[in-house]
């Protein structure tokens, strides 16, 4: 039941970061997820880095941890694309 959980909490704070980022017509159901997860494991890299707590289970702080990591890696991810089409163009 676990995974389970991660998958649904990856797929809410996804879809949350994609909103705030201006991508949620671009990414789908599985990008939400992926983002979401991954947003989790940065978001807790990025807090234990500063000495704090990341992810520590279904709560609030864990949820607005990965969704400041989520929203970091749509940033990051926005950036690099960008970056490339410019020097393509």
């Amino acid at each position: 039941m676990g995974i389970i959980l991660y998958i649904i909490f990856g797929a809410i704070v996804g879809w949350i970061a994609s909103m705030i980022m201006g991508r949620n017509g671009q990414q789908g159901a599985v990008g939400n997820i992926v983002v979401g997860i991954l947003g989790a494991i940065l978001g807790g890299f990025i807090m234990s880095a500063f000495g704090s707590n990341g992810v520590t289970g279904f709560n609030l702080s864990s949820f607005f941890v990965a969704l400041m990591g989520a929203v970091v890696l749509l940033f990051v991810y926005n950036a690099v694309r960008g970056r490339s089409a410019h020097h393509t163009v």
